[in-house]
């Protein structure tokens, strides 16, 4: 179903760097980076997770860039094996233990590149979620912009009509004229405002940012992970391609993002949830259809605690480390020089 997404986008040429190699850690290195995670997580005030579709591969929707990617083997003329549908895909192991983290306040927010609805079936609050690219379960009214979850997957991408009347918000009279539009970005399209705001903020105020399952060359999306290091933030990179921020990585963790999800979990004294159809909002009869809007008063509030946190934040590190360059571009070239 990724291909069939990726087939309704627009041409585009630079998609990136594809095909690079994937490396594996042993099981020695990969325990011990494991339980600093965890000890990371634990001495963290405010923990942001960002997350790429390589946390969605063992649910069987291929991922872009790797050697059995989507654009990798397009570039080749060929078509992934594996490729389920977004129907058929239920959350991963990954996706819970995010759920968890987050109900447990381990984990304040989620910042996700995904359109495959995962994080929203896995039963994750819409005040905890960022889905900077769209959502293939939720369509936005044209005129009101409220947004709201679908039983199933939109008919379109690109931002065009999917067929359906904006009926408004619980509370309040239904949008006149209003029409609904699936919420898939194509290439040259802008980021949802409300989701690019937060993200902004909540990676800049992050004293821990970590990355699962992305490379990070798509932007804006993947540079906001390292807007937390003028203040003095650390950055986590778990992913089995390198990525374009390895050298400003304060730890990287190569193997699957569920093996690192489950024992890190374990390390916090935490329990694995399991998939619940009862839980996931796609299965729910159209009365019982959750709003997914943004609040505008959750980006008023976190804008007066960003405004705050960042100028005492930076007159303390100016204080104490006066001499840092954590936010200079080390000039040694990477592969991704070029993106």
């Amino acid at each position: 179903m990724s291909c069939n997404y990726a087939d309704g986008l627009s041409p585009y040429e630079n998609k990136g760097v594809l095909g690079v190699p994937e490396r594996f850690e042993d099981e020695e290195a990969i325990k011990e980076k494991c339980e600093q995670l965890a000890k990371m997580i634990l001495a963290s005030e405010r923990v942001v997770v960002h997350t790429g579709a390589g946390i969605s591969t063992a649910a069987g929707i291929p991922d872009f860039r790797s050697p059995n990617g989507v654009w990798t083997l397009e570039r080749k003329g060929l078509k992934p094996t594996m490729n389920v549908s977004f129907n058929e895909a239920i959350p991963t192991k990954t996706h819970m233990a995010l759920k968890a983290l987050v109900e447990s306040g381990h984990v304040k927010y989620i910042v996700s590149q995904n359109i495959d609805g995962l994080h929203l079936r896995s039963g994750l609050q819409r005040q905890f979620l960022a889905e900077l690219h769209g959502n293939m379960y939720v369509e936005q009214c044209n005129k009101c912009h409220r947004q709201f979850v679908r039983n199933t997957p939109a008919p379109t991408v690109g931002q065009k009509e999917t067929g359906g009347i904006c009926k408004g918000a619980a509370n309040s009279r239904p949008c006149r004229g209003g029409r609904l539009i699936d919420t898939i970005l194509d290439w040259e399209d802008g980021l949802p405002e409300k989701d690019l705001d937060i993200s902004y903020m909540e990676s800049t105020l992050a004293d821990l940012n970590i990355c699962l399952g992305t490379t990070l060359q798509i932007v804006p999306s993947g540079n906001l992970p390292i807007k937390n290091k003028k203040q003095g933030g650390k950055v986590v990179i778990c992913n089995l391609q390198p990525t374009k921020h390895d050298k400003k990585a304060d730890l990287i963790i190569s193997t699957y993002v569920d093996d690192i999800m489950v024992r890190v979990l374990k390390k916090l004294g935490l329990e694995l949830p399991e998939y619940s159809p009862e839980s996931d909002p796609t299965t729910f009869e159209p009365q019982f259809m959750p709003d997914w809007t943004i609040s505008s008063d959750q980006v008023k509030n976190l804008e007066k605690i960003y405004n705050a946190k960042v100028k005492e934040r930076r007159e303390m590190n100016k204080k104490k480390r006066p001499n840092d360059k954590s936010d200079e571009v080390d000039e040694k070239k990477t592969v991704f020089d070029e993106i």
